[in-house]
């Protein structure tokens, strides 16, 4: 949560629609983002610029009431109050990266490419997020493949 939650206005490029994030050890990496994050974030830093009380203050994400940066477990709790209002239960950002990693493996995507993407240097975390659907993978590569009949 601390990647989301700790970027600073300058992290975010709406030429490239792209973000640097920075994990853990400091290690960062630019990632692109699609044409309806990239709107919602041109609303959301022209409706922030608008904001009185905000000079000096870099982080991007801001509290709905006064002039201060919104801390990531603040982010934590609000997508938690968003899935409730909503009746999406269980939303959490860890939710986001196993929805993430099933849809790229399931699409074909590398786990060389996505562990770069989701900033690990070991197989192991994008490959427990991406087990908690790979049966489902599995029938839907196996159906795609047609083995079996053949015979």
């Amino acid at each position: 949560m601390a990647e989301i939650g700790d970027l600073l206005v300058p992290d975010v490029d709406l030429d490239t629609d792209s973000v640097v994030l920075t994990g853990k050890g400091g290690k960062q990496r630019q990632v692109r983002f699609g044409a309806r994050t990239a709107g919602a974030l041109r609303r959301y830093v022209r409706a922030r610029s608008r904001r009185p009380g905000l000079i000096g203050i870099d982080q991007l994400w801001i509290a709905a009431k006064g002039a201060r940066p919104l801390k990531p477990n603040s982010i934590k709790i609000r997508l938690r109050e968003l899935g409730n209002r909503t009746g999406v239960e269980h939303v959490h950002a860890q939710r986001w990266r196993h929805s993430f990693a099933h849809e790229w493996k399931l699409a074909g995507g590398d786990t060389g490419d996505l562990m770069l993407l989701m900033g690990r240097s070991s197989e192991e975390m994008p490959r427990r997020y991406g087990a908690s659907a790979a049966a489902e993978r599995a029938r839907q590569v196996h159906a795609r493949l047609g083995i079996g009949e053949r015979v």
